[in-house]
């Protein structure tokens, strides 16, 4: 069931749903973190020492954000499975569609997908001319790629993605968003996204874009100086990368490391924008772009308008929640943001 950006309908059958922590000691200690978040003891009693509060409810509780939680109604758990790398669960819920979960913590939901999905991959490709060669890494649910094959001129699509179960899951149960695999420029490499970067000739892209979890697990090292060093390497003169940068409510430590390490590596522009998403921590998520030496890139200022474009207007796929409007703004920084961001300034 595709949904829009709005209230989806959904089926009935309610369950209990707890949620195991997303870190990698609660995988140890449950053997099957999706299989822990399914629910409680019968009697009770707190599981792995978090309560159910509430009968029914999805909680997304996690060290990455201590003291908070955000909850979903429970309709139905449609899928439960640990990969090789991460514990992953569908379930529906009763208002944003159906949600995607890894190591406990939501990636997708059908309602609010348009306002992270077309913001990561628009803001650094509608800021370049004609980009023809681009790198996803991570997005295995395909929403990225829906986006990119939005551009008729671009001639190579290659994706990255660690986790085949969660590409193998999406084509099942977000067939909107894993449409994207479909598009025949696309080239899916299932494994490591750093040392498939490493193989990658200098030059060879003009974006790259890095669809990451959370820097817990498996995605860690796509927060750490050496990745970011391989993805410079990897673009042309004024190419460009746009990577998920955490949220300004809750990790301005973390956001505070990215632009250090982004300014030393980067000799063109170096900006942060955000984007609201509604069920993800705090409901706000940022991206790092970033631009080699070469020909100027001015990221808050784009010079191709996707919204405009004939193929877009064509499609029946029409753009959600991106326009140039929204580019522009999302470089809008709260004042005690920017004071952080702009002090890294060299």
């Amino acid at each position: 069931m595709e949904a829009e950006c709005g209230v989806p309908e959904v089926p009935g059958e309610e369950v209990a749903v707890k949620r195991a922590r997303a870190s990698e000691e609660s995988v140890e200690n449950n053997g099957n973190g999706a299989a822990a978040a399914a629910g409680s003891a019968e009697d009770g009693k707190p599981v792995d020492g978090i309560s159910t509060v509430i009968p029914g409810w999805f909680s997304e509780i996690s060290p990455m954000w201590p003291g908070e939680a955000h909850s979903l109604k429970v309709e139905k758990i449609l899928f439960q499975g640990k990969s090789e790398y991460q514990n992953v669960m569908v379930f529906q819920s009763s208002t944003y569609g159906k949600v995607l979960v890894l190591d406990g913590v939501i990636q997708v939901t059908e309602r609010d997908e348009c306002a992270y999905q077309e913001m990561i991959t628009h803001l650094p490709l509608c800021s370049i001319p004609n980009p023809k060669k681009v790198l996803v890494i991570g997005g295995g649910d395909g929403g990225v790629l829906r986006e990119v094959s939005r551009y008729s001129f671009m001639e190579q699509i290659d994706i990255c993605e660690i986790d085949k179960m969660v590409v193998d899951v999406s084509k099942q149960f977000f067939p909107h968003l894993a449409v994207g695999f479909e598009d025949p420029r696309v080239n899916l490499h299932i494994g490591d996204g750093v040392a498939f970067l490493k193989g990658v000739a200098e030059g060879t892209y003009d974006a790259i874009i890095v669809d990451s979890s959370d820097p817990i697990g498996p995605a860690q090292e796509l927060f750490e100086k050496p990745f970011f060093e391989s993805v410079a390497r990897a673009l042309r003169p004024g190419g460009v990368v746009c990577t998920q940068a955490e949220s300004i409510w809750l990790h301005m430590h973390i956001i505070e490391d990215i632009v250090n390490i982004c300014r030393q590596i980067f000799k063109g522009s170096v900006n942060y924008a955000w984007t609201t998403v509604p069920t993800y921590p705090s409901g706000v998520i940022g991206f790092m772009l970033c631009s080699t030496e070469g020909p100027p890139v001015d990221f808050q200022h784009p010079v191709y308008n996707i919204d405009e474009d004939e193929k877009s207007d064509k499609t029946e796929r029409p753009l959600k929640f991106y326009n140039k409007e929204i580019h522009s703004a999302a470089f809008c920084l709260p004042s005690f943001a920017k004071r952080v961001i702009d002090s890294k300034v060299n």
